[in-house]
């Protein structure tokens, strides 16, 4: 009996330090079509980009609740503050670009901690075929580690808003919805959204979704099909899709749609002002 109470006790400790079960066991559709060639052809090569950051910022690294360890890049408030924004990689990995729009967000929405996460444990591609390899042969479990390992980092008191494109654009939802009464704001661009209506309720944000009109990947089926989802969970969505093609606002994209982007990051930084104050 002793044995079984203590084992009872354990269990309730280890759902209680790390969350409950996982979430996100399975890959979702986006994973599923990373070796798909012309979801590969899609992606325009980035162009050449060395960031140094005029802010402060800097890798560090953190514990994860399977016992290892992840990196991110990290941007400090100057004041203290319980705000914090999780920005998530596209496929390609936590390359210099995306350290770039983490300070871009750091210094337009002015007093809020940016943590850049590292999804892929310090591979960065190069290549299509290497962006489709990591993303596609990531462990689903060991994302959410990395995120619940993000979460933990910030602390509980730690308000947590979300924005990732492509890949990260999903993770950004995801990670909203792990981050649980923490979660302050969620912004994903043109990334796969979670289908599941029940994990959908237990988010407690809304939600920004910029998406591109002329992609087939994530189509304008899958967005209408979030929005009815969402309002199904009883949730608050604001969608615009662009005439535009996926990856639209990446300036590395060398189809980089200057205006579509400009519109995009004036809705996103607004949203995340409303919230973040």
């Amino acid at each position: 009996m002793n044995k079984l109470v203590t084992t009872i006790a354990l269990i309730f400790v280890s759902v209680y330090a790390f969350g409950q079960s996982c979430c996100f066991v399975t890959k979702d559709d986006m994973q599923l079509m990373a070796s798909n060639k012309a979801f590969q052809r899609s992606h325009k090569l980035p162009k050449p980009y060395h960031h140094v950051s005029q802010a402060g910022g800097e890798m560090i690294t953190f514990t994860t609740p399977d016992g290892q360890q992840a990196n991110a890049f990290y941007i400090k408030a100057a004041k203290p503050t319980n705000y914090t924004l999780f920005v998530f990689q596209e496929w390609w990995g936590l390359n210099d670009h995306i350290k770039r729009e983490a300070e871009h967000f750091y210094t337009d929405l002015g007093n809020v901690n940016v943590l850049a996460m590292d999804m892929y444990d310090g591979k960065v591609a190069t290549t299509r075929e290497e962006a489709g390899k990591y993303m596609g042969g990531a462990n689903p479990l060991r994302l959410e580690n990395i995120i619940k390992g993000a979460i933990a980092y910030v602390g509980p008191k730690a308000k947590i808003a979300t924005v990732g494109w492509c890949f990260g654009g999903g993770l950004s939802l995801k990670a909203s919805i792990l981050a649980g009464t923490q979660a302050a704001a969620c912004v994903m661009y043109y990334g796969m959204p979670v289908k599941d209506v029940d994990q959908l309720k237990t988010l407690n944000t809304d939600v920004l979704g910029l998406f591109a009109g002329r992609e087939k990947f994530i189509s304008p089926a899958i967005v209408a099909e979030f929005e009815a989802n969402m309002k199904l969970a009883g949730k608050g969505i604001q969608v615009k899709s662009f005439d535009a093609e996926h990856a639209f606002a990446n300036p590395s994209n060398p189809a980089y749609d200057k205006a579509a982007t400009e519109e995009a990051w004036k809705m996103a930084t607004n949203y995340f002002k409303a919230r973040l104050k």
